[in-house]
Order: structure tokens, then C-alpha cells, then sequence
């Protein structure tokens, strides 16, 4: 059994420079999904408001979609259907793409939660003292629908992060990936991927922490 250990930590050793990149290619798509996630779900929601019966009814049809379909099929479709069509992409482009897409439909889907659950007659009151639908939207129900999303926003980046592990599917170097080689060169499987799960719960724990702060900070409180 000691024997099993110092071999593994000698190979996790050797192995470190490429873990420490492939864990900071996990941190960098995160990080990259979960803001343009949540802006262009911002963007998504801020559709869904339109007057325009023809908008409205597409962009719920996108929010469907893409909530309905599972993220590695977008993935799968994307990084290796594509080529067949002469378009190539590589694996953080296409992790990117199909994140964001995804992500912001289920941003998009909390934001329209949160904004169903606003007093419409401060909106009304802002429409009659002349405020355009854009100052509505961005002074009045935006603020608004972001501060009681919070939770959901939050637990959306822990999401992101979790789920990025999937990458590994399309060749993207990130730190499941490269858990993986060390486990397949010594055949530790169990220790690998338990210290991956450590790793991956501590980032998960600071993730959590940050996020309790910024809703104890933003969040309405209940009378």
C-alpha cells in the first residue's frame, strides 16, 4: 500500500506542470462561459419583453432549445459535425460557443423567473412619466431582476464549472483530462480522481463562499 502511494505521488509530481495547465484551462473556460453566459442571457431576456409577437415567440423557442437540449450533444455537434460541412473550430472555441449558448438560455430563464415575480406598477409609473422602454429596462426591471436572481446566477457558475469537465470529450486539455492521464499511466484510477474530486470541491467551496458575500451585499431583504 506505501508503495502504491509514493509511486502515484511520484508520478502526480512529474505530471504537476501539465495538471497546473489543465487546471488553469479549466479556471479560464469558467470563467469565459459564465460571463458571456450571462451577458448574452441578459441580452435573451431583455427579448423576451419585446412587443414584437414574432421576437418573443423565437426567443422562447431558443430559451426551449437549448434548456431542452443536453450540453454535450451541442458539443458533439459542433466539434466533430461540423468538419463535415468544412467547419473546423478548435475544442475552446467550440467549448465556448456551446457553453455560452446554453448558459444563457438558463440565465435568461431566471432573469424572466425573477421578472414575473416584479410589482409591474413601478414599471407603469415609469412608462407615464415618459421613461423609453430601454430606461425601463435598464434602470427599473434589470437592477431589479438581477438582485432577486442572484442565487440562481451563482449556482449557475458553480454549474459552469462543474460541467466544464465535459470537455475533455472534444479534446479539450483541461484539468479532468489531464487527472485522466496521470490515472492511465499508473492505474490508480481511485486515487486520481478522488484527489480530483477534492480539487474540484474546493473550487466549488471558494466559489460558494464569494457568492454568499455578494447575496448577503445585494440581496432585497424580506419584510
Amino acid at each position: 500500500m506505501a508503495g502504491s502511494w509514493s509511486g502515484f505521488e511520484r508520478d502526480l509530481l512529474e505530471q504537476m506542470p501539465l495538471i497546473l495547465a489543465g487546471l488553469s484551462n479549466t479556471l479560464q473556460l469558467a470563467v469565459v462561459i459564465s460571463v458571456t453566459g450571462f451577458l448574452l442571457g441578459v441580452f435573451v431576456f431583455y427579448l423576451t419583453l419585446s412587443k414584437n409577437v414574432l421576437i418573443r415567440n423565437a426567443i422562447n423557442s431558443y430559451i426551449s432549445f437549448f434548456i431542452g437540449m443536453p450540453l454535450i450533444v451541442l458539443l458533439f455537434l459542433m466539434y466533430y459535425g461540423l468538419p463535415q460541412w468544412g467547419v473546423r473550430l478548435n475544442p475552446f472555441t467550440v467549448a465556448v460557443i456551446g457553453f455560452t449558448l446554453n448558459v444563457a438560455a438558463y440565465n435568461a430563464a431566471y432573469l424572466k423567473t425573477a421578472f414575473n415575480g416584479l410589482d409591474k406598477t413601478q414599471l407603469e409609473a415609469a412608462r407615464a412619466q415618459g421613461f423609453r422602454p430601454s430606461q425601463v429596462f435598464r434602470l427599473i426591471t434589470l437592477p431589479q431582476v438581477l438582485r432577486t436572481s442572484v442565487p440562481a446566477l451563482t449556482n449557475q457558475v458553480i454549474g459552469n464549472l462543474k460541467d466544464s469537465s465535459i470537455t475533455f470529450l472534444i479534446q479539450y486539455t483541461e484539468f479532468f483530462a489531464r487527472m485522466q492521464e496521470l490515472a492511465s499511466t499508473n492505474f490508480q484510477f481511485f486515487k486520481a480522481y478522488l484527489l480530483t474530486a477534492l480539487v474540484y470541491l474546493l473550487l466549488v467551496s471558494i466559489v460558494v463562499l464569494v457568492a454568499r458575500m455578494i447575496e448577503r451585499r445585494v440581496l432585497i431583504p424580506i419584510n
